[in-house]
């Protein structure tokens, strides 16, 4: 019998977003009726829990700990967002599906007591928030290392297999997510904000602009069919990939998961850092790693992931005009503007410079 995503839910109803949880700071303890609902749908012993902020960006994640140590990681969703709560189902129906995949490691969430792995949790208006929990993995984000260039050849690797399995998953009754297309990225209401309202002079903006068209041109022309768009991950960056000490990697957060292009994985893996001198290292590692499983890249189709690049760096870019600067490791958020310009100049110049 298929499965049904309503069978991951418990409550499916929706409520409106607010911003309730922006005077917390990373560490601080969640709010108690989050507290308490977390422990209600889990099953947990409020005298041994703990639940405290990780960070805030389209969602705030908290760490459970139990007896002080790591557990599980809770994901609280803005009422809505992506879709509401089926939404967030399909997205574990997806997760749970790639588990099947040889060689992969992958986030586990984790059920409630209901059985079901998506929940809702009324905060003290009454208004309903959408809570998934994963279990912790142990480890170091590829983002806090130096260089993460030596594992990009695994990202790639991986991702080509995230699609093998995308174009033939056959998705359960009432799947849904959202598309990352040209206008949830950079048109007039983009998803995450508009990268002209960032600190730029006339000048820049005008060049980052140029290279957008130039780079909007080439994705405007692919065909929408299922070798070139599918479901994809669209968030496999270093924020997203952990290390653990025995050097294994695991992959976590599939909230960004959508349609799109399946190149523009490889876009999204770069977001933030396409300015960073080790950017063209990861840049060829994770060409490197997809090619030996998908098969040799055209040349068309390395100038469509390199426009896709372009375009995402714009598109997170806008992201940083609405999203607090702490979502992003110290610095990094100032270093988006000067850095879209110089991306800016240098996809001019040469379409494919990351790649050379």
């Amino acid at each position: 019998m298929t499965q049904q995503i309503t069978s991951l839910l418990d409550d499916t109803s929706q409520g409106v977003s607010l911003d309730t949880f922006s005077g917390l700071t990373k560490g601080c303890p969640a709010p108690f009726w989050l507290f308490q609902g977390v422990c209600a749908a889990w099953g947990i012993d409020h005298s041994r829990a703990q639940l405290n902020l990780i960070t805030v960006s389209e969602n705030a994640t908290f760490l459970l700990l139990l007896d002080g140590e790591p557990q599980g990681v809770v994901r609280v969703s803005q009422p809505g967002y992506v879709g509401g709560p089926e939404a967030v189902a399909s997205e574990i129906s997806w997760l749970n599906a790639l588990h099947d995949i040889d060689g992969i490691s992958l986030i586990n969430p984790v059920p409630t007591i209901r059985g079901t792995f998506v929940t809702k949790i009324n905060d003290l208006n009454g208004i309903g928030w959408t809570v998934i929990s994963t279990k912790f993995v142990e480890g170091t984000v590829l983002e806090d290392l130096d260089n993460p260039a030596p594992y990009y050849e695994t990202i790639g690797e991986w991702a080509a297999k995230f699609h093998e399995q995308s174009r033939t998953w056959t998705k359960p009754y009432g799947f849904t997510r959202f598309n990352w297309d040209l206008s949830n990225m950079v048109g007039p209401a983009p998803r995450w904000g508009r990268w002209e309202n960032a600190d730029l002079s006339d000048e820049e903006r005008h060049l980052c602009e140029t290279a957008l068209w130039k780079a909007m041109d080439v994705v405007m022309k692919v065909p929408r069919t299922t070798e070139t768009w599918g479901l994809i991950h669209a968030d496999l960056r270093p924020s997203n990939v952990i290390r653990g000490d025995d050097g294994k990697l695991t992959i976590i957060d599939f909230d960004d998961a959508g349609y799109s292009w399946y190149l523009y994985d490889y876009a999204s893996s770069l977001s933030f850092i396409e300015h960073e001198p080790y950017a063209p290292d990861l840049a060829k590692a994770w060409v490197k790693g997809y090619q030996s499983v998908a098969g040799a890249f055209t040349d068309e189709q390395l100038h469509i992931m390199s426009a896709l690049s372009m375009i995402r760096r714009l598109q997170m870019l806008g992201w940083t005009t609405s999203h607090r600067e702490d979502a992003l490791p110290d610095g990094l958020a100032a270093q988006q503007a000067p850095g879209s310009v110089m991306c800016a100049k240098r996809y001019l110049d040469d379409p494919l410079w990351l790649l050379h």
